[in-house]
């Protein structure tokens, strides 16, 4: 079983960045392809990043590409997501996903809020 769990949300005007963390338990973190999802207030969850076990292959929906950037440490079982140009649009809560095939993890989420 592997737990994560998300940091660094927050209240943030628009222009301004900020690093989302999520840190998993376990030691097979470096098997597992990582993503960024997010979900605002009366929408479903939607797709924001993704990355390769290896960090090499990265992944952006059109929205965010060019002001956001996923990472990871594999020696920290931590992967990251550095959000810079904040838009009020990117108010949500933001959930980290670890997955392999018949491996599906979720974080508890974090608030990000951008006021305009």
């Amino acid at each position: 079983q592997v737990q994560l769990v998300e940091s660094g949300g927050g209240l943030v005007q628009a222009g301004e960045s900020l690093r989302l963390s999520c840190t998993a338990s376990g030691r097979t973190f470096r098997s597992y392809v990582a993503g960024w999802f997010r979900q605002a207030p009366g929408k479903g969850r939607e797709f924001v990043a993704s990355t390769s076990p290896s960090g090499r292959i990265t992944s952006y929906a059109d929205s965010v590409k060019g002001r956001f950037t996923i990472s990871r440490d594999n020696a920290k079982d931590t992967a990251y997501l550095q959000m810079n140009n904040l838009k009020p649009e990117d108010t949500a809560v933001y959930y980290c996903r670890l997955g392999r095939p018949g491996y599906d993890y979720w974080g508890q989420g974090t608030q990000v809020t951008v006021s305009s």
